[in-house]
């Protein structure tokens, strides 16, 4: 029987977040350090790793670079996380990973402090690293977990790292300002790599510039930024292909900047075959007609204001139905004040504590349902409770129906595997 790496990783002990980089490189030497087997591609920012992650390793993929991604948070299984040249792993596969991580976390548990074990993320990363190794990719897109300085991830010896977007989340960890945020997220650049700027303030930028210069990093800017930029530009090849969020179309812009600097130029075909069947679970993922139901896991400020962009574009006059979750270290209130000006109404509801423990976040809550319904009311959007996820998105999508409207299903990543 093979080695159940789902199983395991959930039976670890739920210690929550616990930062530092002693235990993850003490696991990966125990590996062989796995991480150094393929070139990588790091991925840090507030908004858009994820999706910036998944059209870059598509890019690259089509271009005929064989290559894996590395994903964060999942929804319903650990094996969401690990893209193997385009495809979540199989089990077989994870099980394998898995499995000798398994073997290396007792190994180096034995050294450690009394306290001290291997976290969940760290034994998730490892897996993850282990698992491209095992496949033979030659590039690994990786995207960070929370932060950078600290994170797990920031042990891999990018040749390139992309900053997406910077926005005040998880500041009880990375710093209230958007500089500290910054800071906390660039520390994972690499000397001499190249540096990849997303849709950031032009303040960011500055800061990122610098700290670019002083590791004597290449910077590459997207178009949005080359006008004021002395960064080396780069074209984007996209002909008529669209994307239905202006978001994903910057985000597509960052993509492409970085698969250009392992493929080199991206021909219009490649970004057709590379985008044309490429899934992004809950980002801006449009389902059905009758009535169209549209899921995005936007779960801060900055996000809820670029989802609210796409929903304007797409919706048109139509009434959009909202169903909503926002989990407990989520600024509820600046996410309902940025959703409201394209919702008519709104079903509020909450993810259950059983569903974030079996996800890997214990110790996070949803925001009670009538608090976020309160938020709502406070926005002036009219907002009813359902204290049960799977009801609540029935609801939304029934008066969406019923009004000839659009659903919205958005606020937390775990609302939309419901």
């Amino acid at each position: 029987m093979s080695f159940d790496s789902e199983r395991w990783l959930g039976s670890l002990d739920p210690i929550g977040w616990r930062f530092g980089l002693d235990r993850i490189t003490a696991l990966l030497a125990a590996l062989g350090d796995p991480q150094h087997e393929f070139e990588s591609i790091h991925v840090v920012g507030t908004n858009g790793k994820s999706s910036v992650t998944l059209m870059t390793a598509a890019l690259l993929e089509a271009s005929g670079r064989p290559t894996g991604a590395y994903l964060s948070p999942h929804s319903e299984r650990w094996a969401e996380r690990v893209r193997i040249r385009g495809t979540e792993i199989n089990a077989g596969a994870f099980g394998v990973a898995g499995e000798k991580v398994a073997a290396a976390v007792t190994a180096v548990e034995s050294g450690f402090e009394e306290d001290e074990r291997v976290t969940q993320f760290e034994a998730a990363t490892a897996a993850a690293f282990v698992a491209l190794t095992d496949a033979g990719v030659e590039i690994g897109v990786v995207e960070a977990g929370l932060g950078g300085r600290l994170d797990a991830t920031n042990v891999l010896a990018s040749s390139a790292t992309v900053l997406t977007s910077i926005g005040l989340d998880h500041t009880q960890w990375l710093g209230e300002t958007e500089r500290e945020i910054t800071a906390e997220k660039l520390a994972v650049l690499q000397p001499g790599s190249t540096l990849v700027l997303g849709d950031i303030a032009d303040a960011v930028a500055v800061q990122a510039r610098a700290l670019a210069a002083e590791r004597h990093c290449e910077v590459l800017e997207t178009a949005k930024r080359i006008e004021t930029s002395s960064a080396v530009p780069h074209s984007v090849h996209r002909g008529t292909f669209g994307l239905p969020a202006p978001n994903l179309e910057r985000n597509l812009d960052v993509a492409l900047a970085a698969a250009r600097l392992v493929a080199g130029e991206i021909e219009e075909g490649v970004v057709e075959r590379a985008l044309g069947g490429l899934e992004l679970p809950g980002r801006f993922e449009i389902e059905g007609s009758d009535p169209p139901v549209i899921r995005d896991a936007a779960h801060n400020p900055d996000g809820a204001a670029a989802l609210a962009e796409a929903v304007r574009a797409v919706a048109g006059k139509r009434p959009v139905i909202g169903c909503l979750a926002v989990l407990g270290d989520k600024d509820a209130a600046g996410i309902a004040e940025a959703l409201a000006p394209v919702l008519s109404e709104a079903v509020c509801t909450q993810i259950p504590p059983e569903r974030l423990q079996g996800a890997g976040r214990p110790g996070t809550s949803s925001v009670e349902a009538w608090e976020l319904a309160r938020l709502l009311e406070a926005a002036g959007v009219k907002a009813t409770v359902r204290a049960d996820p799977a009801e609540a998105i029935d609801d939304a999508i029934g008066m969406a129906r019923e009004r000839s409207g659009v659903a919205l299903l958005a606020g937390s990543h775990y609302l939309l595997s419901h």
